[in-house]
C-alpha cells in the first residue's frame, strides 16, 4: 500500500479494507514502518520502534476485532506491556519494565492493533509541551519551530503527520485536548471511570487522569472508545454506560442544544485574539446548524482552584518520584529528574495529608458549582488553549521555577482544559480553525458528566459541516523528503 493511499483511510476505513481482503495486516505494517522513516527523524514524535514485536505480533495472528491490524502507538505513560521499557519521559525510569499489561493495554490487544512503538512525552506527563531530556524535543508537524503540545504531544505529531490514524494518550490536565489543538486533530477526554485506569491504581491523580486517544476523525475516537470503555474487577466504581455504541451516535443528529460560549479564562489569564476569533467562529457555525448559543460562563474561585489542583499535581509526582526511586535503586535528585520536576517532587513531599484533603474539598466545591451550570446549559464552549502553537522551549521544564509558579506558567498558556479533570466531565478539541499563518487552533465544547454521546453527535455534525481530515501540515507522509 503506497502511503497517499494509507494515510485516505481512518483506522475504521483501514480495518475494513482488512475484513474485505483488500490489504493485510502484513502490507499496513509495512507502510506505517515506511511513515516512521519519512517523517520521524523531523518530528521525533515516536521514541522507541518495536518492529520486530509487531511482525511477529501479526505472524502469531491477530484478534477478530474492531481494529485488526491497524498500526498504533503508545504513548510512554500510564498505558504498560509486560516486558516493554515505560520510560515516562524520564531518566530517572529509563528501562522500568511493568511485569503485566494495565488493563487498557489488554483491551487495545483484543481489538486487533499492531502497536509498533512508543511515542514522546514530557517527564511524567508534568508539561503542556513534549521537550524531555531524555528523548529530546517533539516538534509539530505544521511548523517544526513550534511545540505539539502535551502531554501526548508524540502521539498528537504522528497522528497530524500521518504514521498512524489514532494513537494512545491521556490527559491529567488536558494532555489529549492541548495536542489535538496545536496539531490540528481530535481529542476527546472522556468522562472520569469511563476507561479503566487499573488495575495499578484506582484513581489517577486523584480523579483528574483518564486513558483516551488523539485521531484525525471523530468515529476513530468513538469506535476506539466503544472498544475500550467499561470498569475492570475491583474499580472503585462504575458510571452509566452508554445507552449504544458511541459509533453509533456520530452518525445521529444532536437535535438543537443549548451551548453556553466563553470567550475568557476565569484566573484571568489572557486570551490571543486568534483563539477568541476561533471559538466566535464556531459559535456562529453552530448557530448555522440550528443550536442555540448564549454568553455563560461557570464562576467560581480559579486561585483556590489552582492551588488545589498544584497539590495533587505535587503529590502524585512527588510519589512516582520516589516510589521509583526506592523500586530501582536510584534516588531521585537533580542528576535524573529535570528541574521542575524535582522541584515538584520536594514540594510535594513536604505537603500535609490535611492539604491534599482541603484541595480535593475544593475539587467538590468546583464539581457541584459547575454541574448546576450544566443543569442550564447542555455544552460548554471555549478556547482549547490561550494562544496558537507556542513554540518550542517557552515551557523549558529546566528553567528553575517554584511548583506554583510553574502551573501558573504552564496554564497562563492552557487555561480552559484542567477544569474538566476536576469535574470529571467528558471534553473535547475538535480542529474547525486555522489562523492567517496556517497554525490549527481548536476550541473545546464539555459536556455533562458521563454524557459523551452529545459530545460525539455534535462532533460528528461539526466535522460533516467543516471536515478537516484532509488538511495536511508541512510534514506529512505524502511528502517525499
Amino acid at each position: 500500500m503506497h502511503l497517499d493511499d494509507y494515510s485516505r483511510f481512518d483506522a475504521v476505513g483501514l480495518a475494513e479494507l482488512v475484513r474485505r481482503k483488500e490489504v493485510t495486516p502484513e502490507e499496513l505494517l509495512e507502510t506505517a514502518v515506511a511513515a516512521i522513516s519519512r517523517v520521524n527523524p523531523k518530528l521525533n514524535a515516536v521514541i522507541d520502534v518495536r518492529e520486530a514485536e509487531a511482525r511477529n505480533l501479526v505472524k502469531q495472528g491477530l484478534p477478530e476485532g474492531p481494529f485488526r491490524g491497524v498500526p498504533f502507538l503508545v504513548k510512554d505513560l500510564v498505558l504498560h506491556t509486560a516486558g516493554v521499557p515505560t520510560d515516562m519521559g524520564s531518566r530517572l525510569a529509563k528501562g522500568f519494565v511493568f511485569p503485566h499489561d494495565s488493563g487498557l493495554a489488554a483491551r487495545l490487544k483484543r481489538t486487533g492493533l499492531v502497536t509498533l512503538g512508543r511515542t514522546n512525552t514530557p517527564e511524567f506527563g508534568n508539561n503542556a509541551t513534549t521537550e524531555p531530556v531524555l528523548h529530546g524535543p517533539t516538534r509539530n508537524p505544521w511548523d517544526l519551530e513550534r511545540s505539539p503540545g502535551g502531554s501526548s504531544g508524540g502521539s498528537g505529531a504522528a497522528v497530524a503527520a500521518g504514521i498512524v490514524p489514532v494513537a494512545h494518550g491521556n490527559d491529567g490536565g488536558g494532555s489529549l485536548r492541548i495536542p489535538a489543538s496545536l496539531c490540528g486533530i481530535f481529542g476527546m477526554k472522556p468522562t472520569r471511570g469511563r476507561v479503566s485506569v487499573g488495575p495499578d491504581v484506582g484513581e489517577a491523580l486523584n480523579g483528574m487522569g483518564v486513558e483516551g486517544v488523539v485521531s484525525r476523525t471523530v468515529r476513530d475516537s468513538a469506535a476506539m472508545m466503544d472498544a475500550t470503555q467499561g470498569p475492570e474487577a475491583g474499580d472503585p466504581y462504575q458510571i452509566p454506560p452508554p445507552e449504544r455504541p458511541y459509533l453509533d451516535e456520530v452518525r445521529r443528529k444532536p437535535g438543537r442544544l443549548r451551548i453556553a460560549l466563553s470567550r475568557t479564562a476565569v484566573s484571568g489569564v489572557p486570551v490571543s485574539p486568534d483563539c477568541v476569533a476561533a471559538v466566535e467562529d464556531v459559535a456562529r457555525l453552530c448557530v448555522e446548524l440550528g443550536h442555540e448559543v448564549v454568553e455563560a460562563s461557570p464562576t467560581y474561585d480559579a486561585r483556590m482552584l489552582n492551588k488545589a489542583m498544584t497539590t495533587v499535581w505535587a503529590t502524585a509526582l512527588s510519589t512516582w518520584a520516589y516510589g521509583l526511586g526506592e523500586m530501582l535503586g536510584r534516588p531521585p535528585g537533580p542528576e535524573n529528574l529535570e528541574t521542575t520536576t524535582w522541584e515538584v517532587a520536594r514540594f510535594g513531599a513536604g505537603l500535609k495529608v490535611s492539604d491534599l484533603q482541603s484541595a480535593l474539598a475544593t475539587f467538590n466545591t468546583v464539581s457541584r458549582t459547575l454541574g448546576a451550570f450544566f443543569v442550564e446549559h447542555d455544552v460548554l464552549l471555549t478556547p482549547t488553549v490561550a494562544v496558537p502553537p507556542y513554540k518550542l522551549g517557552v515551557l523549558d521544564a529546566m528553567v528553575p521555577r517554584a511548583p506554583e509558579d510553574w502551573y501558573a506558567h504552564v496554564f497562563g498558556l492552557c487555561p480552559f482544559t484542567a477544569l474538566f479533570n476536576v469535574t470529571g466531565q467528558p471534553a473535547m478539541s475538535v480542529p474547525l480553525y486555522w489562523n492567517a499563518d496556517g497554525l490549527p487552533i481548536g476550541v473545546q465544547f464539555a459536556g455533562r458528566f458521563a454524557d459523551e454521546a452529545t459530545l460525539f453527535r455534535l462532533a460528528g455534525q461539526l466535522e460533516e459541516a467543516r471536515p478537516w481530515a484532509g488538511r495536511r501540515p508541512k510534514v506529512h507522509v505524502t511528502q517525499k523528503a
